[in-house]
Formats: C-alpha cells, sequence, structure tokens
C-alpha cells in the first residue's frame, strides 16, 4: 500500500464525518483499487490503520474505547463510499467494523473492552468473525469447532471456512460448541492471532472480492482464558444472529456501493459515445449499446440502484432506533445484492466489447457483485428470513 502520510490521517480526523469517509475512498481506497482487484499484495491491516488514523475504524464503537458512535446509517453510508471504488477494500473495512467488533461491544465484558475494543477502533489491529464451518455454512448451529474447559480456561479445536481477514486478522472472534448440539451448546471466544495453535490457509482463489483475503483458520488445541469468552456459555449462537442481523446492513450498503460504482462506469462509456450519435456512426466501434434503448436501461439501473440505497438506510435507521430490524435487514440484503448483480451485469453488456477486459471497471465489479448474494446468509437464507418473520405476524 502506498504509505498516505501520517499527517494527512491526522487533518482528515478533525473533518466532519462525511467528508472523513470521502477523503479516505478518494485518497486511500481508489488508488489501491487496481492492485487489489488483481488479487496483488494483500493490504487488509494498512487499510485499516489509516482509517482508524482517520477516525473511521471504530464506527459502531462507543467513544468511551476509542470509537465514533456513529451509528449504522452513518455506518452503511461509509460501507457505500468505499464499496463504489473497491469492492474488496469495503468488505475488508465492513468486516472489522461490524461483525468483528459491534458483538462485543455489545455483549462482552468491560475488561474485554478495554483490552481489545480500543485497539480494533482505533486501527491498531484488524478483526476478523468466525462461524462457518465447510460443514455447516447456512446451517450454522450445526458447527463443530469445540470448545472444552480446561482449568481456568477452555481448549479450542476445530476449522473455520471463508474467513474474511483471516491470515491477517490480530483478533478472531470465534463460535464454538462448548454444550450439547444444536444453538443453545454454542458460545463465543476473542482468540488472538498470535497464539499457539491458530493458523490459516493460503487465501483462497476468488471469483471476485481478489484484493481480500479469505482463508481457513485451523484451531488446533489453542487455549483461551475463560477472560475471553463473550457473554455467558451457550450465548454465542444469539450473538453470531445479532452480528448478522447487523452485519446485513454492511453488505447491503456494500452492494449499493459496487452497483452504484458500475453504474458509473456505465453512464461513462455510454457518455463518451455520444448517446446522439446515429447508429451507423458507431458499429465499427461495437457499440450498438449507445442508444435510446440503452438510456433507457442505464435509467432503469439508476432506480435499482437508489431503491437498494433506500431499502438499506431504513434498516439501518431501524437499527438505530433500537426497534425490531430482523426482517427489513433480510429485505434489504435480498433486494439490495439482486439489484447489485443485476446492474453490474447490464454495466458489462453496455460498455461491451470494452468490457471483456479483466481490468474493465464494469467487469471487476460483475465478478464483486457475486459474493455479495452468498455471504452473510444466501439469498435463499434471507427469503426463509422475511416469510419466518411474516408468519410471526
Amino acid at each position: 500500500m502506498r504509505a498516505v502520510p501520517p499527517s494527512a490521517g491526522t487533518a482528515a480526523a478533525a473533518l466532519p464525518l462525511d467528508e472523513r469517509v470521502a477523503a479516505f475512498a478518494a485518497e486511500v481506497v481508489r488508488p489501491l483499487a487496481p492492485e487489489m482487484a488483481r488479487g496483488g499484495v494483500r493490504h487488509a491491516g494498512e487499510l485499516i490503520a489509516e482509517a482508524g488514523r482517520r477516525g473511521i475504524a471504530g464506527l459502531l464503537t462507543p467513544a468511551t474505547f476509542g470509537g465514533q458512535d456513529a451509528g449504522h446509517v452513518a455506518f452503511a453510508r461509509a460501507v457505500e463510499a468505499v464499496a463504489r471504488e473497491c469492492a474488496s477494500s469495503a468488505v475488508i473495512y465492513d468486516v472489522h467494523v461490524s461483525v468483528a467488533s459491534e458483538p462485543f461491544a455489545r455483549f462482552g465484558e468491560e475488561e474485554q473492552k478495554r483490552r481489545y475494543l480500543s485497539r480494533l477502533a482505533t486501527g491498531e489491529w484488524l478483526g476478523a468473525f468466525a462461524l462457518s464451518e465447510a460443514g455447516s455454512g447456512s446451517d450454522a448451529a450445526s458447527l463443530a469447532t469445540r470448545a472444552v474447559r480446561d482449568g481456568d480456561g477452555y481448549v479450542l479445536d476445530g476449522t473455520k471456512m471463508w474467513i474474511t481477514n483471516a491470515g491477517e486478522a490480530d483478533l478472531y472472534l470465534v463460535m464454538a460448541r462448548t454444550g450439547d448440539p444444536g444453538a443453545r451448546g454454542i458460545s463465543a471466544f476473542l482468540v488472538e492471532a498470535a497464539w499457539p495453535g491458530v493458523r490459516t490457509s493460503r487465501p483462497l482463489r476468488k471469483l471476485g472480492l481478489r484484493g481480500s483475503s479469505t482463508a481457513e483458520l485451523v484451531l488446533d488445541s489453542v487455549r483461551v482464558p475463560a477472560a475471553n469468552r463473550v457473554g455467558a456459555e451457550g450465548t454465542g449462537f444469539r450473538l453470531a444472529m445479532a452480528a448478522l442481523d447487523s452485519g446485513r446492513i454492511g453488505i447491503s450498503a456494500q452492494a449499493t456501493g459496487i452497483a452504484q460504482g458500475a453504474l458509473e462506469a456505465a453512464a461513462d462509456h455510454l457518455r463518451r459515445l455520444g448517446l446522439d450519435l446515429p447508429d451507423a456512426a458507431l458499429l465499427d466501434e461495437g457499440a450498438a449499446a449507445a442508444t435510446p434503448a440503452a438510456a433507457s436501461r442505464l435509467a432503469g439501473m439508476a432506480a435499482q440502484v437508489a431503491a437498494a440505497r433506500a431499502v438499506t438506510l431504513h434498516a439501518a435507521a431501524l437499527c438505530d432506533e433500537g426497534v425490531p430490524f430482523t426482517r427489513e435487514a433480510a429485505v434489504a440484503k435480498l433486494m439490495s445484492t439482486d439489484a447489485c448483480v443485476a446492474v453490474a451485469h447490464a454495466a458489462v453488456e453496455l460498455c461491451a466489447p470494452h468490457s471483456r477486459d479483466d481490468a474493465h471497471p464494469a467487469a471487476v465489479r460483475l465478478r464483486d457483485a457475486k459474493a455479495c448474494q452468498i455471504y452473510e446468509g444466501t439469498n435463499q437464507i434471507q427469503r426463509l428470513v422475511i416469510a419466518r418473520e411474516l408468519l410471526r405476524g
């Protein structure tokens, strides 16, 4: 990562929040985006450190622990702004601020917050959330990683899969089984990456989000102090589900940002061609896209982006108000991620044949878009959540 002078971060920290986020996206994220899209050197730690210097690494963390306590609407806007430039940077940032930090800000002990939360909120440490396993993706309650009580601590054994920031994170929030099968047998633990027995695989080669490390996390007889259990035994699944409800707001915002970036790529392309040119003059460019039909399609894409943003901010506002928002978060996740894929796909078609280039901004965003329909609960699961909430009345 290109070094950003400390003075730039210090000066930016004095700006209003929206301006800090805009500066971070323009000055830090945008220059990194081409390399991240290629899947080059990982920059997660430096990215979050710079976010910390600019006062945006702890948007959901109380100010008493070094955060900004800005709320979920501000957080959604920040994630969208980052994703508009680079989806890989957005997922690194989103996971760190939300599911890796917010759950134990809500459910953790004061001593845990003093010890860890301020490090995450200031960007000194990078966080990760470890729930999924190869045999328990959507059915998270069937996870097999075990935590066995041993004296004044626990011994954790198991393997987590598809963990964002794995291999780069300093701290993992890990769900492990302390009791019987099912949701009530799961507890949550804070596990430091430097502890003996903690290791990760090489980052997976992915269709998109190539600049974000996604890897296997292996826990091999890892000794964890009892003081690092978050909440009582058996409450880890509830913590994880609360984290995912909130986390879906972040993914919805990420999807909206990707879609906005794809929309802008298509609009820029059509603007360069000129929609008022006769079709015949464009044939050599292979740009039959620059027609009134293309203008109509572009307008439809813009409407999809606006709708995605609206449902995302609605769910975020309900979360900030402290009222139930599970259904609204699922609606936002479903609508925004489906819109993201549709808009990115349309952008690739409108930008053809140039978008066949692997590095074309529309092509990059189409690859990045698909993952949004899968993680933080697949869209098939979101439909079940929405139906369940409706039937419960």
